[in-house]
């Protein structure tokens, strides 16, 4: 009895480390951190989601709460949202996510966006 509620807390506690992390958000997440040398952080991927960039930033279009829906502020057309906790389709089909990245840094930032930013940002989403 007492070792089930042991195994029920570690399990408890695993996912609320993990938070909704997809498989391939993980091999990703990994991936950005092996070509940038550094660990992947969530609170820093919440920062540059926030940050203004001459006016723009990734809450324009998407919202700082990535559990509703956004809309895209030029076009207006809607965007689903981006947590996987409420979205089971996000995080879990790598060409998309490369063809975010490169679109929507390359709009909002005016660049595209570095390994670690990269890491940092799904890391975030992750946990959404």
């Amino acid at each position: 009895m007492k070792s089930n509620r042991i195994l029920v807390a570690l399990l408890i506690s695993l996912v609320s480390v993990n938070g909704y992390a997809t498989p391939l958000s993980d091999t990703l997440i990994k991936r950005y951190e092996s070509i940038s040398g550094q660990e992947a952080n969530a609170q820093s991927g919440e920062t540059f989601w926030n940050q203004d960039n001459n006016g723009r930033s990734c809450n324009s279009c998407h919202g700082s709460d990535v559990t509703q829906t956004g809309k895209h502020v030029k076009t207006k057309r809607v965007i689903k949202p981006l947590a996987p906790s409420v979205n089971t389709e996000r995080l879990t089909d790598e060409n998309e996510i490369e063809k975010w990245f490169k679109r929507n840094c390359k709009w909002t930032v005016k660049r595209e966006c570095t390994p670690s930013e990269k890491a940092d940002v799904l890391k975030w989403l992750s946990s959404q």
